[in-house]
């Protein structure tokens, strides 16, 4: 028999734990399921970006890992939407680049950069729940990828041009459909879900899961931890609702056309149970009701 272990959300753990160098195998794990390669951290420290940022610290992490090859990783955590997020992403690669270019330094110390963006929001539309952009230039004629010489390959110790550029991921959780079918999608089932099954087996997991057990946290840690998930959804509740202009009725009698939108428009955002029902006030039976009147089915996004 399967079971499945509750764990802290990835957000607090990014937040109190696995900026020790001692827990460094959990990040490490999930960068080489992502990168597919394996990874090595060197230090994880604030992301530039962030400094200056004054946004809510309970909607979004954000850090920055240097790899043992000189790589540099951003990686940020968002819960409620952000209407120039992509540009916000561009900001972020971009300031990393420069921060960490000295002076007068060669441009072939430019450092690569990826952006790891783990989004609970709609970012975008599409229909994957995992997107990785690169550079590319592309003749306007031919329609051929421009590519390196031999000399400039062997220079930049890269393949392509690509590989000289920020890459950029994005996972939008939310998205996600509980079905796990490598072990990639075993780490944004824990992000989704703030659960790991005895079954995966991704790289780093057996450290989250023994790290990240929610039964080994102090009574003052629990509820730290409690508040700040409470908070998220009450952020997620607030967001969603601002298009209903507070208008809930009718509830004698069944629902209002206004409450069926925000329940389907909910399902099909890949938001929980626990916030539609935070959100409308209404039962997880009637939820079910709506979804199933509608021919959708909690779980299943489609």
């Amino acid at each position: 028999m399967v079971t499945t272990r509750n764990m802290v959300s990835f957000d607090w753990a990014m937040k109190r734990l696995l900026r020790n160098k001692a827990n460094f195998e959990v990040l490490e794990g999930f960068l080489s399921e992502l990168l597919r390669r394996k990874i090595i951290i060197k230090s994880i420290s604030e992301s530039e970006s962030n400094k200056l940022d004054k946004s809510n610290k309970s909607n979004r992490v954000d850090i920055l890992v240097e790899a043992d090859d000189r790589e540099l990783v951003i990686i940020e955590l968002q819960y409620y939407g952000q209407d120039d997020y992509f540009q916000r992403m561009l900001y972020g690669t971009s300031k990393t680049v420069a921060e960490h270019l000295q002076q007068g330094d060669n441009y072939l110390n430019v450092r690569k950069v990826y952006s790891v963006n783990i989004v609970y929001f709609d970012l975008g539309e599409g229909d994957d729940y995992v997107y990785h952009g690169t550079t590319v230039f592309v003749g306007l004629h031919t329609n051929s990828e421009l590519q390196l010489t031999d000399k400039q390959r062997q220079l930049y110790s890269a393949n392509s041009i690509g590989e000289l550029y920020p890459e950029y991921y994005i996972i939008k959780v939310r998205k996600f459909n509980d079905i796990a079918k490598d072990t990639l999608d075993e780490w944004i089932y824990y992000f989704k879900n703030s659960k790991i099954k005895d079954e995966f087996k991704a790289q780093g997991i057996d450290k989250a899961r023994t790290l990240l057990a929610y039964e080994k946290l102090t009574d003052d840690e629990k509820r730290e931890h409690d508040r700040m998930v409470k908070d998220n959804v009450i952020r997620e509740s607030e967001t969603l609702t601002s298009f209903t202009d507070g208008v809930f009725k009718g509830r004698e009698e069944g629902r209002t056309e206004k409450e069926i939108e925000v329940v389907i428009k909910s399902h099909k955002a890949g938001l929980p149970m626990e916030t539609i029902t935070a959100i409308t006030g209404l039962t997880i039976e009637e939820i079910e009701k709506i979804l199933n009147n509608h021919s959708l089915k909690y779980g299943n996004n489609t």
